[in-house]
């Protein structure tokens, strides 16, 4: 490479987002720089080098680009390295600040920088405001309070200058000293006018809103401390440099009583102590970590594979014991090498840290404070029953008989009417009151029967498998045929749940409703042919399923409440079954007997089929409201969903984000799995509604959620809607980091379309940031990706864009060799005896921007001439905008052609046609009143340009 190719890489490096990528490219560019020997570009490389360590997560490395510059600005000064002083003595803050962070590093050493960074200073005649501050900075690391105070006097009594940290950085120090000392009212009005201003800097506005959450929290402004959290954390949440102000954010967390938002962050972050910033972030982050996990009870907390530590889940208590040893281990480190005890007390001071105060709300996805797994809710917390909605519990009125057999009776008849209270009731009086070895087998049988139907509700299926199969024996060897064939029923219809057990399953149902067939009443055999149909769905038999269910009567043998259920169960198999208007009809019936019936928990099930089934999101809406006001507790989390879904399909966004945030709180609230996919769910529903913040924060959980499950489908179809979302933000560089891992994560063969588009994707935010060289080789290795998934259209679009990207990027004989890939596929093409639109736009676009790139070689008559018929063929499709696009550049070539004649009245027809105010109006104005010059019509174009406010020498 030459001298010049190498400048050109830096001052692409200079644009890259600080981080690992920033630095590995800066360390194998120093690699070609010493290899060049340019003493100039190898001393502003290494100053660029020392920028990228420090805010890209390694200061260490700094420690040495920095003395070799310095060595080398003493040892023979040149005039590169005047102009680079001022951003040289600037790094000394850089040193003084990262030698502390580091406990192997002596106390006079940072000392003796200090001292140097003075001399310097006042050699140069700048003010030491900012080296009284770094004074300070050291007094208060190693606890010496009045040197401290006195430092900190200096420090505000000194004129400012050039060198002086920004009017962000400077206050955000300022905070923290306040905050540390009692002040906080003093910190918040000192920091509300830096807040009300202009912040450009790196570290703003995310540092001082950091340095502002206490305050805030303790002068009574809450909502203030929430809105600080959440921006600011936004903002560090990818940058390892910023570990400690992490730290201080989970903290935040924990004395504002959101345990699981604390841990959800010490999750996010916590393989970052594997490679941290410093010894410093190291510790203040594990003691705030550590303090987060002993709020967490019985929790466990996902833990990423490192060398040597496979991936797990990690007991939260366990792994807070293993980071409050790693936080006190270096805080007595720093402590032995500045001869005080001020760290290790102070991390003290951060494993004590609990909830205090008011419970102050900071998700976007969980809205009450969850209470504590195998624990007591916290203090302030209402408990789940207390919460409107949930319907008490039911007590039976029903006069209970005395006689055991009548007890059981009462209870079977209870449990098939879904009367809970009386099932109960009644076997608790049973077990009250009799002893089963004075009783004949035959009742023994029953009461089993009956246990396992409890273990059933409980969704205790072994256990209700277990206690069929011996009420089965009992029931066969009293010689109790009929009752034994109901229980052989349920059992069967249990087995066939599992793979293992189905065809024992089948083989029991079947032949129990065979001989209810035979032997039964009318309301056994209906009760029979729902429990074969029943089985057969488990095993996804629609059609024999629906046949069993035919064999039913419609009045289910006199049995309404069995009705009920038969038309609920028609309705499940004929939805899977593709038939949704026989479907809904069915769910339809179902919803009518329930409420005739006041079963609830039937109401439920119909009028949740009945939302999926009907056209009309708002008719599922409806459903989906009766189904919420009669639900049980245990029912409202798939009623919530299934609200949700039905509001977000009926443009009702905003109503959507609170059904899913309040089915994220009862699924965390249960322990239950899956909120992970709902909290996707509520991101795309933040995102639908604009609120674009709240998506991105939801996002990022549900991925690191995806990802503990293992779902990596899932997780990469939200880390595209991330993606989206940070690009909606202006967060580019968190949005192609993004694109840039979906591009490798769907790295196959089965997976190329869905590469190619977010490599495209990749491309058009790049070219969107005036990124086009960069741009240009994702549209290429999109292109790419397209070709081998044989999408030649698309292939054609992403080589029109590189082409575009490269021409902007003033690299025109790539944009020429792009040009002409295109050209290959647009031939192809065009060999279609009836394009379709599609086809037609884009052979359409890519004769423009052929046009575009050989108008910038000067070879306007060749861009003329591809543009031939082309604006007709955009109109023919509609593309109205594009045409006239398209014939704006048919007059700017014909005006470089000398043929101002024929420019003018296609330009003036094209001018006529565009929306007032618009900046092709002045385009097209600008070449209009050109064309009039060259017809030496000069009044009528010094007229136009006055209407339309151009500038003649523009």
């Amino acid at each position: 490479m030459s001298d010049e190719d190498l400048w050109r890489v830096l001052r692409g490096i200079a644009d890259m987002p600080y981080g690992a990528g920033q630095i590995a490219a800066l360390e194998q560019l120093l690699r070609r720089v010493d290899a060049a020997d340019d003493r100039h570009l190898a001393f502003v490389t290494r100053m660029q080098a020392t920028t990228g360590y420090v805010y890209g997560g390694e200061p260490a490395k700094s420690f040495v680009t920095f003395s070799w510059c310095l060595s080398e600005f003493d040892r023979d000064p040149q005039p590169y390295h005047q102009r680079h002083l001022h951003q040289l003595l600037w790094h000394f803050k850089y040193m003084v600040s990262g030698l502390l962070k580091f406990p192997e590093v002596p106390l006079d050493r940072t000392y003796a920088v200090l001292d140097d960074m003075e001399r310097r200073y006042r050699a140069g005649g700048h003010s030491l405001q900012t080296v009284h501050k770094h004074r300070f900075r050291v007094a208060d690391h190693v606890g010496d309070a009045e040197a401290a105070a006195h430092w900190y006097r200096l420090w505000q009594t000194t004129p400012r200058d050039d060198l002086s940290d920004c009017a962000g950085c400077d206050p955000t120090s300022q905070v923290g000293y306040l905050a540390d000392t009692g002040r906080d009212a003093e910190a918040v009005a000192l920091a509300e006018p830096v807040l009300a201003g202009r912040l450009t800097c790196t570290e703003q506005p995310q540092s001082i809103l950091t340095a502002l959450l206490l305050p805030y929290l303790r002068t009574g402004r809450g909502e203030s401390a929430r809105d600080a959290h959440r921006e600011a954390y936004r903002k560090l949440r990818g940058s390892l440099a910023d570990l400690w102000d992490i730290g201080d954010h989970v903290e935040f967390c924990t004395l504002t009583g959101n345990e699981a938002r604390a841990v959800e962050l010490v999750e996010r972050h916590l393989d970052w102590l594997d490679r941290p910033p410093s010894p410093a972030a190291a510790m203040h982050f594990a003691a705030t970590a550590a303090a987060a996990l002993r709020q967490a009870g019985g929790a466990t907390v996902y833990r990423r594979a490192a060398e040597g530590r496979p991936a797990a889940e990690v007991p939260a208590s366990a792994l807070a014991d293993e980071l409050a040893r790693t936080a006190t281990e270096l805080a007595a480190r720093f402590d032995a090498r500045n001869g005080t005890s001020h760290q290790s007390q102070w991390i003290e001071r951060r494993l004590a840290v609990r909830p205090d105060g008011e419970h102050l709300p900071l998700s976007a996805s969980v809205r009450r404070r969850p209470s504590r797994p195998g624990g007591d809710a916290p203090a302030g917390a209402a408990a789940s029953s207390e919460r409107p909605g949930r319907a008490p519990v039911e007590v039976s009125t029903v006069a209970l008989p005395t006689d055991a057999d009548d007890l059981l009776t009462l209870a079977e008849e209870s449990w098939g009417r879904h009367d809970r209270a009386t099932f109960r009731a009644a076997l608790a009086a049973y077990d009250d009151r009799f002893d089963a070895a004075a009783l004949p087998a035959r009742t023994v049988a029953h009461r089993l029967a009956m246990r396992a139907a409890e273990r059933g509700d409980e969704d205790d299926v072994e256990g209700a498998v277990e206690l069929n199969r011996a009420a089965l024996e009992l029931y066969r060897s009293a010689g109790e045929e009929l009752p034994a064939q109901v229980v052989a029923g349920r059992l069967g219809v249990l087995l066939t749940r599992a793979d293992e057990h189905a065809e024992e399953g089948l083989t029991l149902v079947r032949e129990a409703a065979e001989t209810l067939d035979r032997l039964g009443d009318a309301r056994q055999r209906a009760a029979g042919y729902d429990r074969l149909a029943l089985a057969l769905l488990h095993r996804q038999r629609w059609a024999d399923a629906l046949s069993a269910l035919d064999r039913v009567p419609a009045d289910a043998g006199g049995d309404t409440h069995l009705a009920a259920r038969v038309a609920l169960h028609r309705a499940h198999l004929l939805e899977q079954s593709d038939r949704v208007d026989e479907a809904r009809a069915a769910a339809e019936n179902a919803r009518r007997i329930a409420r005739e019936l006041g079963i609830d928990e039937l109401v439920v099930a119909a009028c949740l089929t009945c939302a999926r089934t009907v056209d009309d999101p708002a008719e599922a809406v409806v459903a989906c409201d009766e189904a919420l006001r009669v639900a049980s507790a245990d029912a409202e989390l798939p009623v919530r969903v299934a609200r949700a879904r039905a509001l977000l399909s009926a443009g009702r966004a905003a109503d959507a984000v609170d059904d899913f945030v309040e089915a994220v709180t009862l699924c965390v609230e249960r322990g239950a799995e899956g909120d992970a996919f709902l909290r996707w769910e509520l991101a795309n529903a933040y995102r639908v509604v604009g609120r674009l913040a709240e998506a991105a924060e939801v996002a990022e959980e549900a991925v690191l959620g995806l990802d503990r499950l293992g779902a990596q489908a899932e997780a990469d179809r939200c880390r595209h809607l991330l993606a989206g979302v940070y690009s909606g933000l202006g967060e580019i560089d968190p949005a192609l980091a993004l694109l840039e891992q979906l591009a490798v994560n769907l790295d196959g063969p089965d997976n190329l379309p869905n590469r190619a588009q977010v490599l495209e994707e990749a491309g058009g935010i790049l070219y969107d940031a005036d990124r086009d060289a960069v741009a240009a080789e994702r549209f290429a290795a999109a292109a790419s990706a397209y070709r081998l998934a044989e999408l030649p259209l698309d292939e054609l679009r992403a080589r029109r864009r590189e082409a575009y990207a490269w021409f902007w990027s003033d690299n025109l004989p790539e944009a020429v060799r792009v040009v002409e890939l295109a050209d290959g596929l647009a031939s192809a093409l065009a060999g279609q005896a009836e394009p379709t639109p599609p086809v037609t736009y884009e052979l359409a676009m890519t004769a423009e921007t052929g046009a575009r790139v050989l108008t910038g070689e000067g070879r306007a008559d060749e861009a003329l001439e591809r543009l031939a018929g082309v604006p007709d063929r955009l109109r023919s499709i509609e593309a109205f905008g594009e045409a006239a696009q398209v014939e704006v550049l048919v007059g700017e070539l014909l005006l470089r052609l000398d043929r101002p004649s024929e420019a003018e009245p296609l330009l003036r027809r094209v001018l006529g046609g565009l929306p007032a105010g618009s900046r092709p109006v002045r385009q097209t104005a600008w070449l209009l009143a050109r064309a009039l010059d060259l017809l030496d019509r000069s009044d009528e174009a010094a007229a136009l340009r006055q209407k339309h406010d151009l500038d003649p020498d523009d």
